[in-house]
C-alpha cells in the first residue's frame, strides 16, 4: 500500500506519519527532507516499507550514510517528482475534441459555445495546432 504524506514542517510530518502509517504500508512519499528522525519514525510505524520517496530537489540533501543504511536494510530512497507549474485547466481529451472540431471546419465561436470554453482559449488552441503542423500552404 502506498501513502503520500505532505506537511509544512517536520513536527507536522511526524504527527501525520504516526496517524497514517501501519504494517500494511510498503511505499511512502514525503514532501520534506527525510531526516534521521523522520526515517526512524517511518520504520517504526511501517516495518514493511520498501520504498521511500521525496522531491527531487531535496534528494541531494539527504546524507549518503542514510541512503546507504537504508539500502542495506533493503529500503530504496528515491527522488520522485511531481509536475511543476500551474496545472492545466483543460484535459487532453477536451483539447483533442476542440482540435478535431477546428479541423472539420466548425467556427471558433460555435466551439466556444458548444464546449463552454472561452473564445480566446479556442483561438489559442487553434494557434497551437497550426504551429505543430507547420505553416499553411506547404
Amino acid at each position: 500500500m502506498r501513502v503520500e504524506i505532505k506537511a509544512r514542517n517536520n513536527a507536522e510530518l511526524i504527527r501525520k506519519l504516526n496517524e497514517a502509517l501501519n504494517e500494511e504500508v510498503t511505499e511512502v512519499y514525503i514532501n520534506l527532507r527525510p531526516t534521521k528522525e523522520i526515517l526512524v519514525r517511518i520504520l517504526e510505524r511501517a516495518p514493511n516499507v520498501r520504498k521511500i520517496s521525496c522531491p527531487p530537489s531535496l534528494y541531494p540533501k539527504v546524507s549518503k550514510k542514510i541512503i546507504s543504511a537504508l539500502s542495506q536494510m533493503g529500503i530504496e530512497l528515491v527522488p520522485e517528482g511531481y509536475p511543476r507549474g500551474r496545472p492545466r485547466k483543460y484535459d487532453e481529451e477536451t483539447i483533442r475534441r476542440v482540435r478535431e472540431l477546428v479541423k472539420v471546419g466548425v467556427p471558433a465561436k460555435e466551439i466556444s459555445a458548444r464546449m463552454g470554453i472561452p473564445l480566446r482559449t479556442v483561438y489559442y488552441l487553434v494557434e497551437q495546432t497550426e504551429r505543430k503542423s507547420g505553416p499553411k500552404g506547404t
